[in-house]
This record gives C-alpha cells, structure tokens and sequence, in this order.
C-alpha cells in the first residue's frame, strides 16, 4: 500500500475522514473545491454541507460501523 496517496477512514457512527492528496469530484466529474489536506464526509445523508460532513449525525444518533461490513454469503 503506498503512503504517498489518500487514506479514507470511516469513522464508527461518524464521518468518513479522508487525509492526504485528493481531488474530490461530483458524479459529473467537475471539482469540488476543498482547502485542507483533511476533510470529513458526510455518511448519515443529514448532513447541510454535503458532501461534508457537519455533526448532524449526533444529532440524529445514526449508528454504523468502523469496520468494513462481511460480503453477502
């Protein structure tokens, strides 16, 4: 795994945190321009500032996982 690109990391009941060079897109592929090398998204849907996350989800006491979810058997 290089060092040298993003790291994603999703928060338990939070946000995903996304550290390090990136270019963030919106599904029509223009840039969504962002200032810090650290910015967190949005995972609950609740969020005023989509795609970023504001703490809506505390809130709301939307729950979910750190860890990756087991594939369909």
């Amino acid at each position: 795994m290089s060092s040298e690109g993003a790291r994603i990391t999703p928060y338990r009941d939070g946000p995903l945190l996304v550290r390090g060079p990136f270019t963030l897109v919106d599904q029509d592929g223009a840039e969504i321009e962002v200032q810090q090398r650290t910015i967190a998204l949005c995972r609950c849907g609740r969020s005023r500032r989509k795609p970023f996350c504001d703490g809506t989800h505390k809130v709301a006491g939307w729950k979910a996982d750190s860890a990756a979810a087991p594939p369909p058997a």
